[in-house]
């Protein structure tokens, strides 16, 4: 990979699905020689080893971690804590890792590298006020909590407890094993998310995108698996002087959003970074101080001329719909492609049916109601569904779109006529403004051709022709491909391609006042 002196970023390789992914992320820890830096939100040391390299040195990423300790190389990784009380079972997975990269330093024995592994909770929290008027849903998730636990067996609850010290100290432990809530005080609540899924090694690669490391983030590009195992995602590896600005920004992270450092300079980088609020009474969510991710969407939105592409899990930041709606009616000849999910994984797959999903999706469907009124015919919002007819729908159904078994979009790509932006923002104003992110913005034209063609390539029909990729007929013709497979029995479309259904959104959407939008 050759490096762009002007920009401090390599030509990259790109990834998409973690069938592509996960080998190059084994043969990039194996092929460190002295340091391996990482944050992300999950990292499942349990998760299947894929590439023949990897395989060589054992079956699960505990193996792999082993081994490159033993051969002296120093890792430091930082996994995401959570919310104990909104995402419960997150909140155990993260402990769980932490316990197994314990076991992998003692496996590694005397003079291996070191291991260094933390959980990183974002530290900002709610104020008296919120959390008061929310206290009916809290208590409700807590109870709910208890009730699981004990539903178990004393070993398996106690194992779960010990793998949830934040709920933990929700809960009073009986006599007998069994948990009930903790009346008083009122729970914490943290709202932001270390969510950024970035690793560096030897100062010199970068590995950056929308991926964590486990078994349900896994698929391959023919998305065959069931709909609630697909997941479509985005990931690069790049070489230049934005790996050493990577480096400084994992070292510094914490101490920025915990208030403890000023923002250091992150160069090429791309980074979201907040910190908590000085308002105790009603903060609800984090104050931003850094939005590098937003700021390059900004300047790239105000630069387009022909086509923009995104993909992206969720689109639900009003800024960004304002800027690309300015720019709509400032440039009459852009136009917009914007994929994603048929439905949010929470809906989709979990069921979580709760104000939050509410909110998300009226106010999804409220920003891209605002992009279809001022591209007009200039847009097209695409879904992607399975080249297979689904089983009858089950409580939910929306883990389906057009009788096809969804595939899950995760990934964060956006393509304007001048540059690519791959990061682990989602176009929402949590990723915008909250959550700690990081991302890479591509410049030079052949690279950024290059990502535009292959996201694209990705959704479409052997063979399909240049309109497809021309700015400007390529809406037509995604449109009218999505719209010939909705017609179709799904063994007989075209590619993945389908319309996205913003009245489903809308049916299902509820505005809830006192919930700033970030949240979601």
């Amino acid at each position: 990979m050759r490096d762009d002196s002007s920009s401090g970023v390599g030509s990259p390789q790109i990834f998409i699905t973690a069938a592509e992914a996960y080998p190059a992320l084994e043969r990039a820890f194996l092929g460190a020689k002295t340091e391996i830096i990482g944050s992300f939100l999950v990292f499942d040391p349990e998760t299947r080893l894929r590439s023949p390299e990897g395989l060589a040195v054992g079956t699960r990423w505990f193996d792999l971690i082993v081994h490159c300790l033993r051969r002296g190389v120093n890792i430091t990784l930082t996994v995401s804590d959570f919310d104990p009380i909104a995402r419960t079972a997150m909140h155990r997975g993260t402990w769980r890792s932490l316990r197994l990269f314990q076991a992998a330093a003692e496996v590694a024995g005397p003079g291996a590298g070191k291991l260094s592994a933390t959980a990183a909770r974002h530290p900002a929290q709610t104020g008296s006020v919120p959390r008061f008027v929310l206290s009916p849903l809290i208590m409700t998730r807590v109870w709910k909590a208890t009730r699981w636990l004990n539903r178990q067996s004393a070993g398996v609850r106690a194992t779960a407890l010990r793998d949830m010290p934040g709920g933990r100290a929700l809960m009073v432990v009986r006599d007998d094993g069994t948990v009930r809530p903790r009346l008083w005080p009122l729970p914490l609540l943290f709202p932001g998310t270390h969510h950024q899924k970035i690793a560096v090694f030897d100062r010199e690669r970068l590995y950056v995108g929308g991926l964590d490391l486990n078994e349900r983030r896994y698929d391959d590009p023919d998305h065959e698996r069931a709909a609630e195992q697909t997941w479509h995602d985005v990931q690069a590896l790049v070489e230049g002087p934005v790996a050493a600005d990577a480096a400084r920004h994992l070292e510094l992270f914490q101490a920025v959003t915990a208030g403890q450092v000023e923002p250091v300079n992150t160069g090429a980088l791309l980074v979201t970074l907040s910190r908590q609020r000085h308002m105790p009474l009603v903060r609800f969510g984090p104050k931003p101080v850094v939005q590098g991710i937003f700021n390059a969407h900004c300047e790239a939105i105000s630069r387009a001329r022909g086509l923009i592409y995104l993909e992206s899990q969720y689109f639900r930041d009003s800024r960004l719909t304002e800027a690309l709606c300015e720019a709509a009616t400032r440039q009459p000849d852009l136009s917009l492609i914007l994929m994603l999910p048929g439905a949010p994984e929470e809906l989709a797959f979990d069921g979580r049916e709760g104000l939050d999903s509410q909110f998300g999706e009226w106010h999804q469907a409220r920003c891209l109601r605002r992009l279809r009124r001022a591209f007009g015919a200039r847009l097209f919002i695409g879904s992607a569904a399975q080249q297979r007819r689904a089983k009858p729908k089950q409580k939910h159904g929306r883990d389906q779109l057009a009788m096809a078994p969804l595939i899950y979009i995760h990934a964060k790509v956006s393509v304007f006529d001048h540059a690519a932006i791959i990061s682990s923002a989602n176009l929402n104003g949590r990723s915008m403004r909250w959550d700690t992110e990081a991302g890479v913005a591509f410049t030079q034209p052949e690279v950024v051709a290059g990502i535009r063609q292959r996201c694209m390539t990705h959704w479409l029909p052997d063979r399909a022709d240049a309109s497809f990729y021309d700015p400007k007929t390529a809406v037509a013709a995604w449109r009218g491909l999505a719209l010939s497979n909705a017609a179709r029995v799904p063994e007989d479309r075209q590619g993945f391609v389908l319309p996205y259904d913003i009245r489903v959104a809308e049916k299902f959407g509820t505005a809830v006042p006192f919930l700033p939008p970030e949240l979601v």
